[in-house]
């Protein structure tokens, strides 16, 4: 049912082509899920990936640009809600809404989880600041903790405390992302950091822009890796020992993201020269470690 004609039809390349080409941090995660799984997860990403590539590719400077974005972004909510729609089944065009409706119903999955993504990734459109903790960890429940839920009905739990474990994981990703990516987000005029942590530290805005490296700095991103250190240890506790072996890929990139921080920390918070990240090595060692601790883990339960 596309409502804008053929330019927003649903997505016809293949699926796991768009998913493969992002994140490697995702892929080595992804790995070790069963076949059936790691496709839907697969397809998945690549909705998400679809819809932040709406938000990020060209301009968002004009009032028509945005609209154009807003036009783009609401065809995937009516694409979402028909996806949800028996008696749209057949009216579905082949491509990734095809793959994605197979993957909703054969998982059960919450339609609002696939709003709520939508409208944090349009937040992106109209607000480039973030005035405290509370509306910045709003935005993070959107894009990062809403993909968390999504994922955890495909990978299966029985424990309801789970959720909670994948939205404080997606709180800790997001952050971990949002200091990573520091400098090149203020390149595009974003500012993720709270500006009630900016004022505490006594770091400007515009110091931020400059890229002034001093010890106002380093203080206000030591506060910054602490928090986001404490969702990861938060989402840890909340994660019950008989969920572990279903929960190997967010376990994976739990890891990976915090190897990310310890990182960042030990180049001294060196964000605005240095692209800080994890070696290919050490995801693929970090993925491997964990797979194969899950399988141990299954060994001691059989015997």
């Amino acid at each position: 049912m596309p409502i804008f004609g053929s330019k927003y039809t649903s997505m016809s390349e293949d699926t796991v082509k768009i998913s493969t080409t992002g994140s490697t941090s995702f892929h080595y995660s992804f790995s070790f899920l069963p076949r059936e799984q790691r496709h839907a997860i697969r397809t998945v990403y690549a909705f998400c990936r679809r819809i932040d590539d709406i938000v990020d590719e060209g301009p968002s400077e004009s009032p028509e640009d945005i609209a154009t974005k807003r036009e783009r972004l609401q065809w995937w909510r009516s694409e979402v809600e028909s996806l949800y729609n028996p008696a749209a089944a057949s009216v579905l065009t082949k491509g990734l809404s095809q793959s994605l409706q197979s993957v909703i119903r054969r998982y059960s999955i919450p339609k609002q989880h696939f709003l709520t993504l939508i409208d944090g990734c349009e937040r992106d459109l109209v607000q480039h600041r973030y005035a405290t903790f509370d509306e910045l960890k709003e935005y993070c429940y959107a894009v990062a903790s809403t993909v968390g839920l999504i994922s955890i009905e495909i990978f299966g739990y029985k424990n309801e405390q789970t959720r909670q474990y994948a939205i404080n994981l997606g709180y800790a990703l997001q952050l971990t992302n949002i200091i990573r990516d520091l400098n090149g987000d203020i390149r595009r005029g974003y500012i993720y950091l709270p500006l009630e942590d900016l004022e505490r530290f006594r770091y400007s805005e515009q110091d931020l822009k400059n890229g002034v490296y001093n010890e106002a700095f380093r203080a206000l991103m030591t506060f910054q890796v602490q928090r986001a250190r404490h969702y990861y240890h938060k989402a840890r506790t909340l994660l019950v020992p008989e969920e572990k072996v279903t929960m190997v890929a967010a376990e994976i990139m739990d890891a990976i993201y915090y190897r990310l921080l310890d990182k960042i920390e030990l180049h001294d918070y060196a964000v605005f020269t240095k692209h800080i990240s994890v070696s290919t090595v050490h995801k693929l060692a970090t993925a491997l470690r964990i797979w194969l601790s899950s399988k141990l883990f299954i060994q001691r339960l059989r015997g």
